[in-house]
């Protein structure tokens, strides 16, 4: 962030080729640091920061986009060729006025503002450790999407499926050079040599619409010489990518290969999941806790209830286990109705990879009821889940609210739970349970949803912890806000 300061001074001079080049590289590593760490980190700065550094790098891209033509023109052309001379007409005139707009942006841009992030942003960003299995899950995503881009090009082969493919591997490149240090140290090579052999690819073919737009070729001829130079050129690269970049042995393979696999994935995703939630909820311990209480209802009902047998698979127990870490994170936004501000939270999250869009927005409705009024047919909550999903959804919310009763006062006071069934009833035993505290009347209130969802009254009562043969189980300590090991 301070080497774009520096930039900024020797940018100003002229605008020349290599400033501007410098200015917008210092400037697309602090950009792209910004965009992993805010998959990690949700403070709004990062935010700010990579809006800022997107207005500067924008107003100057359409300038570089005219140093490149001119380099391409040097090299394609002779003193001699009309056309050449057609370009470097209209470029250098275009050049003048890019420098004057580019010249108005660097004047709003805001130094002060942008070394103010630069004291506060890197502390932010040491949490994380370089190498993490965050990091790791992080560069998959991008490496699937940029697979993904890469599949389609080699299709269509059209100017915007390679110039998109480009991007995706960019996106790709920078969160392994930002965040994999001994992956860049293997692969930077190839990943620079692949951005380069696609960004000379999008170059030809700008040099090729701004010379038919601005009628650069005085006669068929010309015109002929310079789309086969240029057909050519573009060819060459396009089959040296090919040639790299698929069979079985392909790069694309290599990268993936030392990317997490498997289940590894989905268990990473719910990591960053958590990691998210413990910086915005004010009283992380509380979620933890709750989450380990929704967890022993949840198995205590699925073996004494057979319509809750569908509910042991592995599935639901994560749904839960994250709703019940999430449910709180409207806290950061408002104290008053948060956990509706919890359901806008996690259902504008966009997955991660190794959870579904779907899944999601069942965490989403499962946290939003866990307090407030009783879910209802037409609620914008359940209106975007199946009815199947629905029934999971309510059950897993009766849960949820019982659970967040139970430590309604954040003390962790309720450290086991035992349920069973007696007379018609289901019987709640909790160690730590008081009949005369604050946390019955909760109770109370928050039993309800379970009794509809399960057809039955539900009672709560006080266990001492010598009633259950295991050993006290407790609830996990606070976690931290750093990253967990790779």
């Amino acid at each position: 962030m301070h080497r774009v300061l520096q930039e900024c001074d020797n940018v100003s001079a002229n605008f020349a080729p290599d400033p501007v080049h410098d200015l917008r590289v210092a400037l697309r590593r602090c950009r792209s640091m910004a965009d992993g760490i805010m998959a990690l980190d949700p403070d709004k700065r990062w935010k700010q920061m990579k809006k800022a550094g997107r207005r500067l790098f924008r107003s100057l891209g359409e300038l570089r986009d005219v140093h490149v033509m001119m380099e391409w023109v040097a090299k394609l052309g002779d003193s001699a060729d009309p056309v050449s001379h057609a370009f470097q007409h209209y470029l250098l005139q275009r050049e003048a006025q890019l420098k004057t707009q580019a010249s108005a942006s660097l004047e709003s841009f805001d130094r002060k503002q942008w070394a103010k992030w630069a004291r506060i942003l890197p502390a932010r960003a040491r949490r994380f450790r370089e190498g993490s299995a965050l990091f790791q899950h992080l560069a998959l995503e991008r490496w699937t999407a940029a697979h993904d881009l890469h599949r389609r090009a080699m299709r269509a082969r059209s100017q915007v499926a390679l110039h998109n493919l480009r991007i995706g591997i960019k996106r790709f490149r920078y969160i392994v050079e930002n965040f994999l240090p001994q992956h860049h140290s293997e692969w930077k090579s190839d990943l620079k040599d692949m951005q380069d052999l696609l960004g000379e690819v999008h170059d030809l073919d700008v040099l090729w619409i701004t010379g038919t737009r601005i009628k650069a070729f005085p006669d068929t001829k010309s015109r002929s010489d310079w789309h086969a130079k240029l057909a050519e050129e573009r060819t060459r690269r396009i089959e040296k990518y090919q040639q790299t970049m698929t069979g079985k042995d392909s790069r694309w393979q290599t990268w993936r290969n030392a990317l997490p696999k498997g289940q590894e994935i989905r268990k990473i995703a719910s990591q960053r999941l958590r990691l998210w939630a413990s910086a915005l909820d004010p009283d992380f311990q509380h979620a933890t806790h709750v989450a380990f209480l929704s967890n022993l209802l949840l198995q205590g009902l699925t073996l004494i209830d057979s319509n809750w047998a569908r509910h042991k698979d592995e599935c639901s127990r994560s749904l839960l286990e994250t709703a019940a870490l999430l449910h709180d994170v409207g806290r950061s936004v408002r104290e008053k109705n948060h956990h509706k501000a919890s359901y806008r939270l996690i259902a504008d999250l966009a997955a991660p990879l190794g959870w579904k869009t779907e899944e999601l927005r069942q965490v989403a409705a499962v946290a939003r009821y866990h307090r407030g009024i009783l879910p209802r047919t037409g609620q914008k909550a359940l209106s975007r889940i199946t009815p199947l999903e629905r029934q999971s959804v309510l059950r897993l919310a009766a849960v949820l609210r019982l659970a967040d009763a139970l430590d309604c006062e954040h003390d962790s006071r309720v450290t086991r739970l035992r349920v069973r069934k007696k007379d018609g009833s289901l019987i709640v035993d909790a160690a730590g349970y008081s009949s005369r505290s604050a946390m019955a009347e909760r109770i109370a209130a928050a039993r309800h949803l379970l009794e509809l969802t399960c057809r039955c009254p539900v009672v709560v009562k006080r266990a001492p912890a010598r009633a259950f043969r295991v050993s006290l189980v407790r609830s996990p300590a606070k976690p931290r806000l750093s990253a967990p090991p790779a």
